[in-house]
């Protein structure tokens, strides 16, 4: 079996991974205390959520602001989000942008612990004024927790069959994507549609996590965060609000 990203594992293991799909309402951009808000507000979805995984949409961290500065994962401001995590014993998915030792700087997820924070995923397929600023990631990452091999995504990349298909290449339980869509039906039926097709081409659970309200330069995003089973039926679903989550569980093979 191809090798992971990261391995997070307790034990004994579950018959089922715990998850949680997060749209926290999302603290305006642009402001010395952006990132401190929005940490404070992962960690109360974390607490609430009571699940072994909590994901949170496309840089959840900053908000969809592309000028944000870079987020090093050993701020010191995160420290509210790992100590949620401690409490609950759970591991929390986040999107911000980071700086690479090069000077590059990528859209990412971080996997957030009791003990800390680290890049886990950097996104590969960037949209618009992205390129501008970021560089794509460079393969497909999968994160193994308590027995399951999740593949990631960002945002464009489960719009993109192919990435879906290199990521359940490396053998996949779930397709885990942290996005955002635009308002209205018809960015509702695209969004459902992706990861209806995700999990009935490949036969995986599809999680998804998307901004719901306001989120740096968008002023409305879709919500609707949910859940699809292996062959594309849908479990969960939140509605366009922000603040909500929703909960399913993940069954061991």
């Amino acid at each position: 079996m191809p090798s992971s990203a990261s391995s997070f594992a307790n034990a004994p293991v579950p018959a089922a991974l715990t998850v949680a799909v997060a749209q926290p309402v999302c603290a305006a951009a642009g402001r010395p205390d952006t990132v401190s808000e929005n940490v404070a507000l992962h960690a109360t979805a974390v607490r609430e959520a009571g699940t072994r995984l909590v994901v949170f949409p496309e840089l959840s961290l900053t908000g969809y602001d592309l000028a944000a500065p870079a987020v090093d994962p050993s701020d010191a401001r995160l420290a509210p989000l790992v100590a949620a995590c401690a409490a609950t014993g759970a591991v929390a998915l986040v999107g911000a942008p980071v700086a690479e030792a090069d000077g590059r700087e990528s859209i990412a997820t971080l996997a957030v612990t009791g003990e800390g924070a680290e890049v886990v995923y950097r996104k590969m397929c960037l949209h618009g004024a992205e390129v501008e600023r970021f560089a794509p990631g460079e393969k497909p990452v999968v994160l193994e927790l308590d027995g399951l091999r999740l593949g990631l995504a960002v945002c464009a990349d489960a719009a993109d069959p192919a990435h879906a298909e290199e990521t359940a290449a490396l053998g996949i339980d779930a397709y885990v994507a942290s996005t955002l869509y635009g308002p209205g039906a018809a960015q509702a039926e695209r969004r459902d549609g992706h990861f209806r097709d995700r999990a009935a081409a490949h036969g995986v659970w599809c999680v998804l996590a998307t901004c719901a309200g306001a989120s740096g330069e968008y002023l409305e995003t879709s919500g609707g965060s949910g859940v699809w089973a292996p062959g594309g039926d849908l479990v969960v679903q939140a509605s366009t609000a922000p603040g909500e989550l929703v909960r399913a569980a993940l069954p061991r093979r």
